[in-house]
């Protein structure tokens, strides 16, 4: 448990003390993409100082949320426990909560791919998702996304995937989407397809563009009243 408490006998306080101190919430936010090494975890955090990521995994081990195990040839990673994945959809719920007022990115704001995972995650309906593979490119960041069957895989391709991440199907993606920021006009549904290519927010490098229709019906995240 956090070393702070709030003093008060209630389940949200609970989990505030586990999840509530800087950073906890986005270190449970890269293990839901699977297990970190510390070096993973530092790398997806890039502004965490390495004192708050120690002391953060330990109050998170504390609280039965993470564990740390050993892993193949990945020596000792971190991962959540049964708990702390049952945290998954409320997680997906924050993240469609905080869409709604993400508003443009501030100076200095990086997309990583832990968080770009989550963030299709996020969006992902599978009650309209078709069968489909797409190539993602965000800044820097590449992520192969894999519809079948109303589900969702996602794998990393750049930077190079860790150790302990899960590696990339075979054969050729449907479409390769190239996009920045602005892609989240598009899953929010305030550009359509057209719109968003004809005002170059995404693009589609490779395969028909059409796949683009159904990258939104896919991916969409809908308004749910005024963030302001």
């Amino acid at each position: 448990m956090a070393a702070r408490s709030y003093g008060q006998y209630c389940g949200v306080t609970t989990a505030v003390e586990l999840i509530g101190e800087r950073w906890a919430l986005l270190i449970v936010r890269d293990l839901l993409v699977g297990p970190r090494r510390y070096t993973d975890l530092r790398l997806g955090l890039p502004r965490i100082p390495t004192n708050i990521l120690s002391t953060r995994l330990k109050e998170l081990q504390e609280g039965g949320v993470v564990r740390r195990v050993p892993l193949h040839n990945c020596g000792l990673v971190y991962e959540l426990t049964p708990y702390g994945r049952s945290f998954e959809p409320i997680m997906l719920a924050i993240g469609r909560w905080g869409f709604q007022a993400m508003g443009d990115p501030r100076e200095g704001d990086v997309v990583t791919p832990d968080s770009l995972t989550m963030a299709l995650r996020t969006a992902f309906r599978a009650e309209s998702a078709t069968d489909a593979e797409y190539e993602l490119h965000v800044g820097d960041v590449a992520l192969r996304a894999s519809v079948h069957g109303g589900a969702l895989r996602v794998a990393q391709l750049a930077p190079p995937a860790p150790p302990v991440g899960g590696t990339a199907p075979a054969g050729d993606p449907d479409a390769v989407i190239v996009a920045g920021p602005g892609i989240r006009l598009l899953i929010g549904g305030e550009l359509t397809p057209a719109e968003a290519l004809a005002q170059d927010v995404v693009a589609v490098v490779r395969g028909e563009e059409a796949w683009l229709d159904s990258f939104a019906t896919t991916f969409h995240i809908p308004a749910l009243v005024a963030a302001r």
